[in-house]
């Protein structure tokens, strides 16, 4: 009987250290299972996974959608679905451009693409952190209020500017009108660059033998009267990269084309509207160049702060044939035809 017994117990201790084995084994597996954990994206080599971009826009016209588009598209095949772009448009009103640079901002955006000089001044006054490209700017310079600027702005803006070779425009006005003496400069007076390539192109006109005359106007509000006034008193009218004068071509060829007052541009935009020749950029190649810039600083392989204001390597004749003809006008073979 005690035989038994002993062989019972034995049996009792044998399961209860069993049990107790498997209670430890159980404890210890649980503490080391991996543990779940929220994964954020890399920022190692200024890399991550997805890149927000606001897109601020002056107005809408040609030269400045095409540069729009040449930026989104050359993000997009450099980063596919890594991007993302907020476009807005502020209607030629630099008081809304402010409003959405601010807007850029407080969403704390990764960069800020400024299409058009007020666009620009409102994105580099709203932030000094986020990266600021400006494209379709013609002088930083005069946007910014840079003196003795030497190319690079510094700090957190730089970009693309569309400035063509301003004694070529007026190698094209001597060119076409050879025996015309009163050339008229229509521009709005709001817009800085727009007066620092009407104050240059005065001063190469003139060193030709022409006598100009300027005509600013404040807006889109007196655009007409004032072109209407020009119109009577010059032979031919010159207008630069004027964002005002691009979205308003169909005014100007309203009042010029009847009084026969040919209209040279500053980009192939406003010539395939209102004028009848042109020495200019692709806004879109400018927009693509834009672009790879934003890209290089996004992925962390060009520091804004160092990069020089970029320029269209390429300068193109253009003509309006339409125009041309119902002025009798006739261009050589070196000028292409503008598209309206």
């Amino acid at each position: 009987m005690k035989k038994v017994l002993s062989i019972f117990a034995l049996l009792l201790v044998s399961v209860f250290v069993i049990s107790i084995t498997a209670c430890d084994t159980s404890n210890e597996t649980a503490t080391t299972l991996p543990q779940t954990t929220q994964s954020t994206p890399s920022t190692s080599g200024g890399s991550q996974d997805f890149y927000r971009v606001g897109i601020s826009q002056l107005i809408q016209h040609e030269a400045l959608d095409a540069a729009t588009q040449g930026f989104k598209d050359a993000l997009t095949e450099k980063l596919g679905d890594q991007v993302s772009f907020d476009y807005q448009n502020a209607q030629g009103d630099p008081n809304t451009a402010a409003s959405i640079a601010n807007g850029f901002v407080a969403s704390k955006y990764d960069l800020i693409m400024a299409n058009a000089t007020a666009a620009l001044q409102a994105a580099a006054t709203a932030t000094a952190d986020i990266p600021v490209l400006g494209t379709s700017i013609t002088e930083y310079g005069v946007a910014l209020g840079i003196e003795n600027f030497q190319g690079t702005v510094g700090g957190n803006v730089s970009g693309t500017s569309d400035l063509a070779p301003l004694d070529q425009q007026a190698a094209v006005i001597q060119e076409l009108f050879p025996d015309k003496e009163t050339i008229g400069l229509l521009y709005c007076s709001a817009e800085a660059n727009s007066l620092y390539q009407v104050n240059t192109m005065q001063t190469l006109l003139e060193e030709l033998g022409y006598l100009c005359k300027l005509y600013p106007f404040t807006d889109s509000n007196d655009l007409a009267a004032i072109t209407t006034t020009a119109v009577n008193e010059v032979d031919v009218i010159y207008v630069p990269t004027d964002n005002t004068v691009a979205a308003n071509t169909g005014l100007i060829d309203n009042i010029c084309l009847p009084a026969e007052i040919p209209v040279v541009a500053g980009e192939k935009g406003i010539c395939a509207g209102c004028g009848v020749a042109t020495l200019s950029i692709d806004y879109y190649d400018l927009g693509y160049a834009t672009g790879l810039m934003a890209y290089r600083i996004l992925i962390g392989q060009s520091d804004i702060s160092e990069m020089p204001i970029e320029y269209a390597p390429n300068f193109v004749k253009m003509y309006n044939p339409e125009i041309c003809a119902d002025l009798g006008i006739s261009v050589s073979a070196d000028y292409e035809a503008t598209v309206p």
